[in-house]
């Protein structure tokens, strides 16, 4: 009998109290409701939530109709939860599988809330978390995916990781409890279920108990995942800094590639590239690598992180403006974000500001001939982000200032002057393009 081995578990992982209020994610299926069985049994304040997703017809609505019948009967409240699945995974490019995920675990807390549960009890068991092993292992994984499911996760609890598929159903078959069948679960479709049906099979022909020697090594890597975390986040306090990671000190760490998957691979980066961006460490700067919601830009000294603009950036600044007359007495402020100019140089051509752009030219103040903004740019050793978010201030077509940098000559104040016209750049102190 699994019963004193599951309580023992809860009370070693600290999964829930006796007095907690038990939120259980009841699908239909065998270890879904085998759960829920036991948590009553044990005394556990229990509430049901069973999500509908639409992606099986009439089965799903069989699936729904046999849960409400349960909970009836157990003297349980429900809460059914509906979603449009096909279409939230089309609207933000997901997976099915995934979708799904998103959408229950979202409205799981939601509801948690709602009623004041302690916790939400999902049913992965033993064979759950060695499938996930596997699939992480396929994927390419640190050292955190050869862990399997973990117990706990934020407020999830999984009291059944400790028992096997096989004797969930024993159980089951003790009780004379029924249960439901998702059929997609026995299609070879799948990436988790080929490891199901195919791969762990197979495995077990070269070793009959490879699932526990999976889950044991599992648990064995735990605590050596405990001193791993721990060595990394002092590592991480070393090489991090404001514009990302510093290479200088990433080299000097024990294991610098670990260190980089660590920081990089939450962030969407997956193992491939983190491979390209660490042979890319050493070389020129200006090398850049994207993920769904974030770059990293290899600089001279950083390897610059940021999240993907989804729009052209903020204008960074409070302009203000004046005019006045040229006086014997007046002195250009040595302040790069104020810029003065002969107003009849100006002239009346309209003044705009944007991003700078290739093929954009000025003459620096105090030279004579024309430069590429992209070559200032460079010669000012910025790195590609900052190039970026230079913004110029055009006067008609030409280009007569790089704002909080320098002006263009041609617009210079000089002995022929009448009128002054002065602009004022005020960085504005919550706006991040300004701060670096």
């Amino acid at each position: 009998m699994i019963v004193q081995r599951v309580r023992n578990y809860i009370a070693r992982e600290r999964l829930f109290a006796p007095a907690d209020k038990i939120l259980v994610a009841l699908s239909g299926g065998a270890d879904s409701v085998a759960l829920l069985r036991f948590l009553l049994a044990d005394g556990y304040a229990c509430e049901a939530v069973h999500c509908n997703f639409h992606l099986r017809g009439a089965e799903s609505d069989r699936d729904e109709a046999f849960v409400r019948r349960l909970c009836e009967v157990l003297g349980v409240r429900l809460h059914v939860l509906h979603f449009d699945t096909i279409a939230y995974a089309e609207n933000r490019r997901l997976s099915v599988e995934m979708a799904a995920r998103e959408l229950r675990y979202a409205r799981f807390e939601e509801l948690r809330k709602q009623i004041s549960a302690d916790s939400v009890a999902v049913a992965h068991h033993r064979d759950d978390s060695i499938e996930t092993l596997l699939l992480n292992l396929v994927r390419g994984t640190g050292i955190t995916g050869l862990l399997g499911i973990r117990p706990v996760n934020g407020r999830i609890v999984r009291p059944f990781l400790c028992v096997s598929r096989e004797e969930i159903m024993a159980y089951l078959h003790d009780l004379k409890q029924p249960y439901v069948t998702d059929s997609t679960n026995l299609e070879d479709e799948y990436v988790r279920n080929k490891i199901r049906l195919r791969l762990l099979p197979l495995l077990e022909e070269f070793n009959p108990s490879i699932r526990n020697s999976l889950s044991d090594t599992a648990a064995h890597l735990n605590d050596v995942a405990l001193l791993y975390h721990r060595c990394i986040a002092e590592a991480k306090e070393r090489v991090l800094c404001p514009e990302g990671i510093c290479l200088e000190a990433l080299f000097r760490e024990t294991a610098p590639e670990a260190v980089l998957f660590e920081i990089l691979h939450p962030l969407g980066f997956n193992s491939a590239q983190l491979k390209d961006i660490y042979l890319a460490l050493r070389g020129q700067s200006g090398k850049q690598f994207r993920s769904k919601e974030w770059r990293v830009v290899k600089d001279r000294a950083h390897l610059i992180i940021e999240p993907l603009q989804t729009s052209e950036p903020e204008f960074p600044y409070r302009i203000r403006r004046e005019e006045c007359v040229c006086t014997p007495d007046f002195r250009i402020p040595a302040d790069k974000h104020i810029a003065c100019f002969d107003a009849d140089k100006l002239g009346d051509a309209p003044v705009t500001f944007r991003l700078w752009q290739p093929g954009d030219v000025f003459v620096p103040f105090g030279m004579k001939g024309k430069k590429r903004v992209s070559d200032y740019l460079t010669d000012r050793k910025f790195s590609l982000p900052r190039k970026e978010r230079q913004w110029l201030l055009c006067c008609g077509d030409r280009v007569a200032w790089l704002v909080g940098e320098r002006t263009d000559n041609r617009f210079r104040i000089d002995e022929t002057t009448r009128r002054i016209v002065i602009y004022y750049a005020e960085p504005k102190e919550d706006n991040p393009e300004t701060s670096r």
